[in-house]
């Protein structure tokens, strides 16, 4: 999207939001600019600028983070953030709650690394940040990274995982399997494929080839008896990797994250006491 295009969206969203100060400055000039009216006049101005400067300040921001994603999608390295603590703020954006979550970051050609982030809990993000998995991309010079909501969206579970291949006749199942997934990731994004609902490869057999050794792979190492893995295409990322098996979180981490889903609203009380006497049976 231009940078001109997200100014249009969003200053139309400013307007929505600050349309008092239209409202004043439309009042004052229907009623013929009379001097009683005055004041409606300088208020619904300097309501409307503050619109404006919000939304080229947002638009500015919007537009610095759409940069910083297609330089990291051009240089950067897709890592695994594995969710080890989630904190609430206090803090609500658009009625979203705002969370504080601690990652522990590794991935290809990097040194696994430990960061903090604040990140907005949508209802389609909140799954996948409760599924302690998501997706980064990360600058390997600087180590800054941005979290890569569709790819984790894949990694996390949320979106289902299905991969057809025509020479087998057979669909198979890969959701939930991180390791073998971020291999797929990985090549994608080599050869610059998005991450949408449906990817069809045949017009790139490389990558088709790579992709396909990869799910026969996972399949084989799920069904007993599980036959020798076939050796992997050159060029396919190593699943070593990753480290794909995070400790188990404490009870204690279990209940403060469970506080914090009930603080932030995400789970009703209901939802919250069945919880929390499950975590409890399991001590």
């Amino acid at each position: 999207m231009s940078t001109f295009w997200r100014y249009v969206k969003i200053q139309a969203f400013v307007l929505l939001c600050g349309i008092v100060g239209p409202i004043f400055l439309a009042i004052y000039f229907v009623s013929g600019a009379q001097q009683i009216m005055k004041w409606m006049f300088w208020a619904g101005l300097a309501i409307t600028a503050l619109d404006v400067l919000i939304a080229l300040g947002l638009t500015s921001m919007g537009a610095r983070s759409s940069t910083k994603k297609q330089a990291l999608e051009q240089t950067g390295v897709l890592a695994l953030a594995q969710v080890v603590g989630i904190h609430e703020t206090g803090t609500r954006i658009n009625n979203r709650p705002l969370v504080k979550i601690d990652l522990q970051i590794s991935g290809p050609g990097i040194a696994p690394f430990a960061s903090q982030d604040r990140v907005i809990a949508s209802l389609t993000r909140l799954p996948m940040i409760t599924s302690r998995k998501l997706v980064a991309l990360v600058d390997p010079a600087t180590m800054e990274y941005q979290i890569d909501w569709d790819r984790s969206g894949l990694i996390s579970g949320v979106m289902p995982a299905t991969f057809t291949i025509a020479e087998d006749n057979q669909t198979y199942d890969l959701t939930g399997q991180v390791g073998p997934l971020m291999e797929i990731l990985q090549i994608l994004k080599a050869n610059n494929i998005g991450v949408n609902n449906m990817i069809d490869l045949r017009s790139n057999p490389a990558a088709r080839q790579q992709v396909q050794a990869i799910v026969r792979r996972a399949a084989a190492s799920q069904a007993p008896p599980a036959p020798a893995p076939a050796p992997a295409p050159a060029g396919a990322p190593s699943a070593a990797s990753y480290p794909f098996a995070p400790p188990e979180p404490s009870t204690a981490q279990r209940l403060q994250e469970l506080e914090t889903l009930r603080a932030t609203g995400a789970i009703s009380d209901d939802e919250y006491a069945a919880k929390r006497q499950q975590i409890l049976a399991d001590l």
